[in-house]
């Protein structure tokens, strides 16, 4: 399990339910407007060689009086520098990402600064929902009056629809949501740096956001072995398929290598 010694680790992992059985972390990176709980259904399904933690962005919920971030890369520096120093104090266990939507792009990036500073990398990354970061689309969501971005949020199905027919929790969700469309729409890939874990990604037949042909760029983004596997659904294919996608990220953990190691030191 991750393991939190310090304030900043706790605001920024969590963990549902621990496993002290379990031999490899799957860590979480929630979808724009989404957070940490998201994943507590996931936490549940997974075998039980495989433990949860997931990723809490500030401004939501707990979290919610604290100011937001809108740019991709500072969120993957706190991230990583938190994860550099937690996961070498741990017990070495090996630990995997995954990533939906926004939270995929987060999840390489982090990953990215794992292998600069310390040569290591998760064992696995699964991108969800997201089209590869060489796959440039021009969006202009965050840029919307508040009508436009609940046309978005009803389009892509990312938020219960009672929820937006509510004045008091619209005011809570669109400015966090906004926020979050602004980070992963202003991202660019900079870099040619691929990762070394095997990638796979997940998306759906009917996803607005991700098509097959952008989700299967994301081949080029690793010198390991990548897969592919296409649900039916949107962009939130995984919220009716969750016991097939958790059965086959357990199935995939099982296969993963076990002599990679985190051995980091906070940076």
């Amino acid at each position: 399990m991750i393991s939190t010694h310090s304030r900043e680790e706790d605001r920024w992992i969590r963990c549902f339910h621990t496993r002290p059985e379990s031999d490899v972390t799957l860590l979480c990176f929630p979808h724009a407007g989404g957070s940490a709980s998201y994943f507590f259904p996931y936490s549940q399904a997974l075998a039980p060689h495989v433990e949860l933690a997931a990723v809490q962005y500030p401004g939501r919920q707990d979290r919610r009086l604290e100011p937001l971030i809108d740019n991709i890369a500072d969120i993957a520096d706190i991230v990583h520098e938190i994860l550099t120093g937690t996961l070498a104090q741990g017990d070495g266990r090996r630990y995997a990402f995954f990533g939906h939507s926004m939270g995929a792009i987060v999840a390489f990036e982090v990953a990215q600064r794992m292998k600069r500073t310390t040569g290591t990398a998760p064992v696995h990354l699964f991108a969800s929902g997201r089209r590869a970061p060489s796959r440039h689309r021009d969006g202009d969501v965050h840029k919307r009056d508040d009508a436009g971005l609940i046309t978005e949020l009803r389009t892509v199905g990312a938020t219960d629809p009672r929820f937006l027919g509510d004045p008091e929790l619209l005011a809570a969700i669109l400015p966090v949501t906004r926020n979050d469309y602004r980070a992963i729409e202003t991202y660019t890939w900079t870099t040619d740096e691929t990762l070394d874990c095997p990638i796979t990604a997940f998306v759906g037949d009917n996803d607005p956001q991700t098509t097959t042909d952008e989700a299967k760029s994301w081949a080029a983004h690793t010198t390991g072995e990548f897969d592919m596997r296409v649900f039916p659904g949107g962009h939130f294919y995984l919220d009716a398929h969750r016991a097939e996608l958790a059965d086959t990220i357990s199935g995939v953990l099982t296969q993963a290598p076990r002599t990679t190691t985190f051995k980091g030191s906070a940076a």
